[in-house]
């Protein structure tokens, strides 16, 4: 099969994807995690996904989940490492204790994307769409699968007024200050005992109260996202979202029926609350999509052309992505004359909803369209409509097309 016609109408599907996407920012509710908004740009889109680009099935699903605990451990750990600080001055073993406690809080909810403290939050309903277009023979040989996650992250403040420079940087400092507390209550438990007296005239005193500079940073992380403020989302993510959907909408536009190749679209709900939707659909659909290969392709925020990216591993690095779906993407960039880069997301980078897919047992191969070093659109307002990049859109949407052309064709399958 040979799709250059499409991918030559690329400029096209870039301005396609540009136009939707404001429609969505301009006629919906915003759409954080498990909110209105969210399920208004699900049911769109699904209904997109059957008028104009041929599913037969557009399924919108739901999923309970607690969104305010992805970033709840704010609360538990900092809470928890100034007391550690406070009580390192009294009963050392109680800071090591408390401290030690809160750091591993935000490994496993955000080092990990663990539900360890979803309990505590309130429930909400978080939707995902599944979209099918089945092949003409009725029997697939191969499938493909389109991802991206059409909700919006609340605002992070510090990005916004300082980007990603201060944002890492304040959160590096805040880390730095609850590793120094605890070596020095490891210290004074180590010389002085575990409740012993520290005579005023000991070093480890000095440094105790020099120390405390770090209590700054450290109160200030409780305001590290602005839960009043849902930023438009227009690169993260219905840049993803409608990525698949232009490339669908384009082969139903040309009259394209794939003989013996399933297409469809997975719109996964509530990624900036942990990866929520993703994981409840591969939940949902364990022991689905067996049948024949089937390749996922994630994206999540394409933006910078300079920055398209085949992520190799996700979730702060602990992750791997599929590697053959992954060389398929940057050879099928390469033959179209279109920059790509191999990477990862890095620590303190978090997670796409690639991460979900491969740790559910699927294939799949997660892109990105950003600087890992974060741009201060990135979770700030100034992730607009008006602020996309159709150069970027476009480069990816005829990646995208040339590696659905090789995979039919019969590439690393």
């Amino acid at each position: 099969m040979d799709l250059t016609k499409i991918i030559n109408k690329k400029d096209e599907a870039a301005q396609y994807m540009i136009d939707e996407i404001t429609h969505i920012i301009k006629t919906f509710d915003k759409r954080d995690p498990g909110s209105r908004g969210e399920r208004e740009a699900c049911q769109y889109m699904a209904e997109v996904l059957q008028k104009d680009c041929g599913c037969e099935q557009a399924d919108v699903e739901s999923f309970k989940e607690n969104p305010g605990s992805f970033y709840g451990w704010i609360y538990f750990t900092i809470t928890f490492v100034i007391a550690g600080v406070a009580l390192s001055f009294f009963a050392p073993i109680l800071s090591i204790i408390l401290i030690v406690v809160g750091l591993a809080i935000v490994l496993a909810q955000f080092g990990f994307y663990l539900k360890l403290i979803d309990w505590v939050f309130p429930e909400k309903t978080g939707h995902n769409v599944t979209a099918i277009k089945k092949c003409a023979s009725g029997t697939p040989k191969r499938r493909i699968l389109f991802n991206g996650h059409p909700d919006a992250a609340w605002e992070w403040p510090m990005n916004y007024k300082f980007g990603g420079v201060g944002f890492e940087g304040h959160a590096i400092l805040c880390g730095v200050g609850a590793i120094y507390y605890l070596v020095i209550a490891i210290i004074k438990c180590v010389k002085f005992g575990v409740f012993g007296t520290v005579p005023v005239s000991e070093p480890i005193v000095k440094a105790s109260l020099i120390g405390l500079i770090f209590l700054i940073p450290l109160v200030g992380l409780y305001w590290m996202v602005n839960y009043r403020r849902v930023v438009d989302g227009a690169n993260d993510n219905l840049s993803g979202c409608y990525m698949g959907i232009a490339v669908m909408k384009a082969l139903k536009d040309e009259g394209i029926d794939l003989e013996d190749t399933e297409i469809g679209c997975v719109l996964t709900g509530s990624e900036e609350a942990g990866l929520r939707g993703s994981k409840a659909w591969c939940e949902a659909h364990k022991g689905e999509f067996q049948d024949c290969p089937t390749m996922i392709i994630s994206y999540d925020t394409i933006h910078d052309p300079k920055y398209l990216m085949v992520n190799y591993r996700d979730l702060n690095g602990t992750v791997k992505a599929d590697k053959d779906y992954s060389d398929l993407f940057m050879e099928a960039a390469e033959a179209v004359n279109v920059p790509c880069k191999k990477g990862w997301v890095p620590p303190l980078g978090g997670a796409t909803d690639s991460a979900a897919f491969a740790q559910a047992g699927f294939r799949a191969a997660g892109i990105t369209g950003l600087n890992h070093n974060l741009e201060d659109y990135y979770h700030t307002r100034r992730d607009t409509y008006d602020n996309m990049n159709a150069e970027g859109l476009a480069n990816c949407y005829a990646a995208t097309v040339k590696a659905c052309e090789m995979f039919i064709n019969g590439a690393k399958q």
